[in-house]
């Protein structure tokens, strides 16, 4: 997370706390060591915002500190709250954790509406206790096209080992894809998540090839109406 980013989570953490947080509290929440809070807590206060506490005490945000609104009409707020809330079925955890806290500041600036529900029902968690690959790690290795290692299991149990270069994630109802150059088979496979095992990230990169390779998928796979195997 870049510190920018940090620094209006701190805000609003704060915002909607009811008692001093510690600085092990944040660290926590944010996965950042106690230290890089602290550090976090002195930039803010230097720039007038009114956190009050210490150290070993715990900090507050002082009543009736705002950020500006959201520039957002009801029918985009009520999008937004949809949208967030269907994440939960992508089996993505940390897409809903981050949508967890983007509703959390649509709550804080307009209320909650509890009346507006989505059913959870979807894609399997991606629960690293049961072997599962994460979906953040995934997204990292598309984002920043880096080659990816794993084990994988088909429908018919059987297994292979890849080196991939994704190129996009395919979120469907049921389950997710990656969408990737296979070096085994020399062509492009569609992997469902719920079937790697064992995935590691690899320093190798294809950066120079992401582009042509997405572009390429994209001109040879319809993958809205085809079947996506490996």
């Amino acid at each position: 997370m870049k510190r920018s980013n940090r620094l209006f989570e701190i805000i609003q953490i704060l915002r909607a706390a009811d008692n001093p947080l510690r600085a092990e509290d944040l660290a926590e929440q944010l996965e950042v060591s106690p230290r890089t809070i602290y550090r976090d807590i002195a930039a803010l206060q230097a720039m007038q915002t009114p956190i009050e506490g210490a150290a070993g005490i715990g900090y507050v945000m002082r009543r009736g500190y705002d950020l500006p609104p959201l520039n957002f009409d009801t029918e985009e707020i009520e999008a937004l709250r949809v949208g967030l809330a269907m994440l939960s079925r992508t089996g993505d955890s940390a897409l809903e954790h981050a949508a967890a806290r983007i509703h959390a500041k649509i709550d804080a600036l307009h209320g909650p509406a509890d009346w507006l529900q989505v059913s959870p029902w979807g894609a399997p968690f991606d629960d690293p206790a049961k072997g599962c690959v994460q979906g953040a790690a995934l997204r990292y290795a598309v984002r920043t096209a880096h080659k990816l290692q794993f084990t994988y299991r088909d429908g018919h149990g059987n297994t292979t080992c890849r080196v991939i270069r994704p190129v996009a994630l395919v979120y469907h109802v049921e389950c997710k894809m990656v969408a990737a150059w296979c070096e085994l088979r020399a062509g492009f496979r569609h992997f469902r998540t719920d079937r790697i095992y064992d995935c590691i990230v690899l320093d190798e990169s294809f950066a120079d090839q992401a582009d042509a390779l997405r572009a390429l998928w994209a001109e040879q796979n319809d993958w809205r109406h085809e079947g996506l195997t490996a």
